[in-house]
């Protein structure tokens, strides 16, 4: 299934009303956070670092329904810590469900079975199921054992009640290739409708800073786990255009302000990845107020040049899609059988070479 059709449609209407207004600075997912309580530690996850008193801390429903009032942006993801923990979150998911708004609830799904009837499916809410790999490798990130039965158990009771169920993974270094291409085989035999995929990203707060992957390692690693995916039929849910950028075949540089993050602290400066320059208090400050041109790959900053997450570079992709849509359709079809790869701009003229001559397998 991938990106829901209906999604697809809303999307697009959305950046052509953004491109009739000539708007380049706009959200496409509202990043909301409403608190940072979680029941686990993962490995690679601040959050569970803060103090007990901001662990406490609650966004209220009409705090974030503001949030993307504010913002307008077409889909909302909550995430957290864990929004099965917030004692009103059917009530927030409601609220964005009447507001039309696109909902991915990110959850470990550690609380998902016991919670399930709080939720009435949507062609609006998808369940956002964070699976790290298979058994084993998933329980190791997530430090506890037992969670991959947990989350696979919800995912199948939640979709035999009639909910759309996707999958979000997080990749690390060190990580098999070949492991989580069985891993993808499972998710789509399971009957899931879509999967997301992203490298992790070095937050400072994580306790193990040596479990995250350098740019040229992530083309690496994706080039091996992505090899044939569209005849495997992997339903991911991002745009062709960015599996394409992980992979090292197009070069592109983040939108910070496409996926803008607001938490219990405020709307946070300059990304969903950093809090570097403090927090604004309304979205229009966010964009006013932030100097980009400190942030991305261009600026040279080094906690940008290892980054590839799709919260940066999934609306940059989207963006280019819909400037390009030839360019997006020959993509979606693999560039056709036997045509040659776009050459990234910032790759070296040997590797450049290499993809010049080489054909995509598809």
């Amino acid at each position: 299934m991938g990106v829901p059709l209906r999604m697809m449609t809303s999307v697009a209407g959305y950046l052509l009303k953004q491109k009739i207004l000539g708007k380049r600075q706009y959200p496409l997912v509202l990043m909301l956070e409403p608190l940072f309580a979680c029941n686990l530690e993962c490995a690679g996850c601040g959050k569970i670092q803060y103090p007990t008193d901001i662990l406490r801390k609650r966004l209220s429903p009409e705090d974030c329904w503001q949030a993307v009032e504010e913002c307008g942006a077409p889909i909302v993801s909550i995430a957290g810590g864990e929004p099965l923990i917030h004692d009103q979150i059917e009530t927030i998911v409601q609220g964005f469900i009447d507001r039309k708004k696109f909902i991915y609830l990110c959850s470990n799904a550690i609380l998902l079975e016991k919670n399930l009837h709080r939720f009435k499916p949507s062609p609006y809410l998808i369940f956002s199921i964070h699976l790290d790999g298979l058994e084993k490798t998933h329980d190791r990130m997530v430090c506890r054992e037992g969670v991959y039965q947990a989350a696979t158990r919800a995912i199948r009771l939640a979709k035999s009640k009639g909910f759309i169920v996707m999958t979000n993974t997080t990749i690390f270094q060190g990580e098999d290739s070949d492991e989580f291409r069985l891993f993808f085989e499972t998710a789509k035999e399971m009957g899931v409708d879509g999967m997301m995929i992203s490298p992790g990203y070095a937050y400072e707060k994580a306790p193990e800073q040596q479990i995250f992957l350098k740019r040229e390692s992530t083309r690496s690693w994706f080039r091996a786990a992505l090899k044939g995916w569209r005849d495997k039929k992997w339903p991911f849910n991002h745009s062709s255009l960015y599996l394409d950028f992980l992979e090292g075949k197009r070069d592109y540089d983040c939108t910070p302000w496409g996926n803008p993050l607001r938490n219990i602290f405020g709307w946070q400066k300059p990304c969903y990845m950093m809090a570097d320059a403090g927090y604004a208090q309304s979205y229009k400050e966010l964009l006013e107020s932030t100097d980009w041109n400190k942030y991305g790959h261009k600026s040279g900053n080094p906690k940008c040049q290892d980054c590839m997450t799709h919260c940066g570079f999934e609306p940059t992709a989207v963006q280019d899609a819909f400037d390009h849509p030839l360019e997006a359709v020959k993509s979606m079809l693999g560039m056709g059988s036997g045509t040659s790869a776009p050459v990234p701009h910032s790759l070296s003229d040997e590797t450049s070479k290499k993809y010049q001559t080489e054909k995509i397998s598809v």
